[in-house]
């Protein structure tokens, strides 16, 4: 209202009459709102059960049965690879190389030629070591042939005894030296076939470490390139000395037993999580612990034919070392781990889920294997946590599997629409 209508002695009358029209607009509206919210109140109370006590029906659980079986324990410990065998191929002659006559990173034969040195020097000596060796025979025949003279003159006495003995020493002086001849040859030989630089070994040759015109020695054995067999490597990994004395007493005591067939085998686990396709053998266990780490040293041998260890590369071993006669298999998930302990849910009496202290022991893939704590035939509760709104409260147990897992999270998601619409 303008101030001018205010001071009118009409103007409480009208504000009069306008508050009045305001309130028989007002009244129906809070009525209809009342009954609005009555109306869904009596709803809820309907839907919360035959018995009308406000108490939601007992919530799904997916739930798994214990039950013992044999479990194979495994451990799993880091490694390292470690080719199988391994060659440096080094210098074995001085020279200049002349050639690089492999493709770095292909796969060598053993003899195969790699380097080629210059071969002239060598060339040289050994021809010149044949024509000293020439020379000795030619003065061997001679030297022969003059003691063979001398014999019958000296039984003869046509010629003194000791013209006789001096013959006879330089026949076998000549025949030292064709030897020494011979020898020389040989070494010539030798490192003229040096100077063509072959693969000691069959395998896989990484980069060339030297490449055309450059100046190897004998004297510091220079290398020239590496060799190593990949076909199978080795792993070799270690374990505390602890865990192998507790093995022992365990298996000594009854509590576990040697593990069978497979105890032998070692399964490699690489970065990704994933399993090569085959397994390796266990080879040896060091008879010594190492005084500074206080770890005892394994070797396995692992088939590589795809090539996808490397020399050097860091994985993770797993190892059957033995077998729980009667252990029980529980999926992660269903195991909470605190600083308290281990514990799980168990559907207990009035199918009230109840706490449970457990004791596990050693991963199983995706499952723990629980040492005490359960008893068969027990259901343990796995995936519905987020349903049990109350404590205590009964729960409605159903088997548990990946695909009601899966589905769980649709299926709590569905009541919500109809709340949300009764409150808009």
């Amino acid at each position: 209202m303008l101030p001018s209508q205010l001071q009118s002695p009409e103007a409480p009358n009208s504000a009069r009459e306008a508050l009045r029209a305001r309130a028989l607009y007002v009244l129906p509206l809070a009525i209809a709102v009342a009954a609005v919210l009555t109306g869904c109140g009596g709803g809820d109370k309907a839907a919360a059960g035959p018995g009308g006590g406000g108490m939601p029906p007992p919530a799904p659980v997916g739930v798994v049965k214990t039950e013992l079986q044999a479990v194979g324990l495994q451990t799993e410990l880091p490694g390292r690879v470690e080719a199988q065998r391994t060659a440096q191929v080094r210098a074995r002659v001085n020279g200049v190389v002349l050639k690089r006559l492999f493709t770095e990173g292909s796969e060598v034969k053993a003899g195969q030629v790699l380097f080629q040195i210059d071969p002239a020097p060598y060339q040289a000596a050994l021809d010149s070591a044949q024509a000293s060796l020439a020379k000795a025979q030619a003065n061997l025949a001679q030297a022969a042939a003059q003691a063979e003279r001398n014999k019958p003159l000296v039984e003869a006495r046509a010629i003194s005894q000791q013209e006789y003995l001096s013959s006879v020493a330089a026949a076998k002086a000549a025949e030292a030296d064709v030897a020494a001849g011979k020898a020389a040859v040989q070494s010539a030989k030798l490192n003229l076939g040096y100077a063509a630089v072959t693969a000691p070994i069959s395998g896989r040759i990484g980069r060339a470490l030297v490449t055309e015109g450059a100046l190897v020695s004998a004297a510091e054995a220079t290398q020239l390139a590496l060799i190593q067999q990949t076909g199978s490597v080795y792993v070799n990994f270690t374990q505390s000395a602890n865990e192998v004395q507790q093995l022992r007493r365990a298996l000594a005591g009854g509590k576990l037993r040697a593990a069978g067939a497979q105890a032998a085998q070692v399964r490699v686990v690489l970065d990704d999580g994933s399993e090569l396709a085959k397994p390796g053998r266990l080879l040896f266990t060091d008879l010594s612990v190492d005084a500074a780490s206080g770890q005892v040293s394994l070797r396995a041998e692992v088939p590589n034919a795809e090539g996808q260890l490397l020399p050097g590369q860091y994985v993770r071993v797993r190892l059957s070392q033995g077998e729980l006669p009667a252990g029980i298999l529980l999926p992660q998930q269903a195991v909470k781990r605190s600083n308290q302990g281990d514990s799980v849910l168990v559907v207990g009496a009035g199918n009230k889920p109840e706490p449970r202290m457990v004791k596990v022991g050693s991963a199983q893939g995706n499952q723990w294997v629980v040492l005490d704590g359960l008893k068969p035939g027990e259901q343990v509760i796995v995936d519905g946590f987020q349903k049990m709104f109350v404590p205590g409260a009964p729960v409605t147990p159903v088997p548990w599997s990946a695909a009601a897992a899966a589905s769980a999270p649709a299926a709590s998601a569905a009541p919500a629409a109809p709340a949300s619409a009764a409150s808009r």
